[in-house]
């Protein structure tokens, strides 16, 4: 962890073409949040960060990288870091707002990660198993999990070489036991550079917001040893009920009810026994592919183990 001279410095160096600050006076800031109110360095990084962004009127995207180093995806584990990264486009996703121009998984010897590139920053579009050096990329932490924020002072340079793309997926598998709250038909904040799900049409960061549809399963596996929570994002809980986005928002329309989607999507997979592979982000595997097994196919039984998850 950099000093606060270090922070210091790095913030000076984003804000001396915008305002009139010393390192000084920057380090005294950070050391009375650290020192005085016991702020963790990184909170308070970003605290000063934002009031200064406040003072300048400027948005996040116009600082420079104020000191970015390489690295690779699989050691990011820092929030609102700048970063330089020499990365291959592993995958592209169809975006789910106008406002994301890309969004997708990058990797590296290390892994993958994922990465939004917003609308607003008017970038050149990245190609899907090209390889290229990315300046100036910014990371996001949310419930754990990590992303990078592709900005428009990132510089994207196409790689004569190709980058090798670490396999970071991991194999679960085991009967689905239950799926948890927030699953079936959900709605996500709309705001720019936010995708948190709304509870009671509010979101944690912008308040009350009109939500945008989504589709996500929140799944138990249990194979008779130990349980992993497992997520199927739209397109997997598209193919794994055969429930699609639009068929759940009439069937929410009809019962003037959102939560007879996860219901109606319990009924149809718990009990049954799965394979699932992905990368793991926090306590989750995200469901990349997946397969249900039945038979001798599967290790225990799923009937066994579904009725003891619900006598406990």
């Amino acid at each position: 962890m950099a000093d606060l001279q270090t922070h210091a410095d790095e913030i000076h160096e984003q804000f001396s073409d915008h305002l009139d600050l010393t390192v000084e006076e920057i380090e005294e800031r950070l050391a009375s949040l650290v020192n005085e109110y016991s702020v963790p360095v990184d909170e308070a990084r970003r605290s000063v960060v934002n009031s200064y962004l406040d003072e300048a009127g400027l948005e996040r995207d116009a600082l420079g990288s104020g000191g970015a180093e390489q690295v690779l995806v699989g050691d990011i584990d820092e929030d609102e870091q700048w970063v330089d990264l020499r990365v291959k486009v592993a995958q592209l996703w169809d975006p789910n707002h106008d406002s994301i121009a890309q969004v997708g998984l990058l990797g590296d010897e290390s892994g993958t990660i994922k990465f939004v590139s917003f609308s607003t920053s008017e970038l050149e579009e990245l190609e899907e198993g090209v390889s290229y050096a990315l300046s100036n990329v910014v990371t996001d932490e949310y419930q754990g999990n990590y992303s990078v924020k592709l900005n428009r002072t990132t510089t994207i340079t196409e790689l004569d070489e190709e980058i090798e793309v670490g396999d970071d997926s991991d194999e679960v598998e085991g009967a689905l036991v239950d799926i948890q709250s927030g699953s079936g038909l959900i709605k996500r904040c709309p705001e720019d550079d936010c995708t948190r799900v709304l509870q009671n049409g509010r979101c944690s960061e912008h308040g009350q917001v009109d939500g945008e549809f989504d589709l996500r399963i929140k799944a138990v596996l249990d194979d008779g040893d130990a349980v992993q929570e497992v997520i199927f994002n739209e397109e997997a809980t598209a193919e794994l009920t055969g429930i699609d986005l639009d068929e759940a928002k009439q069937m929410a329309q009809d019962a003037l009810d959102t939560t007879v989607v996860g219901e109606e999507m319990a009924d149809m997979i718990v009990g049954r026994y799965y394979r699932v592979r992905g990368p793991t982000l926090g306590r989750y595997v995200l469901a990349d592919e997946f397969e249900e097994l039945s038979g001798t196919d599967a290790t225990v039984d799923a009937e066994s183990l579904l009725i003891r998850a619900r006598s406990l």
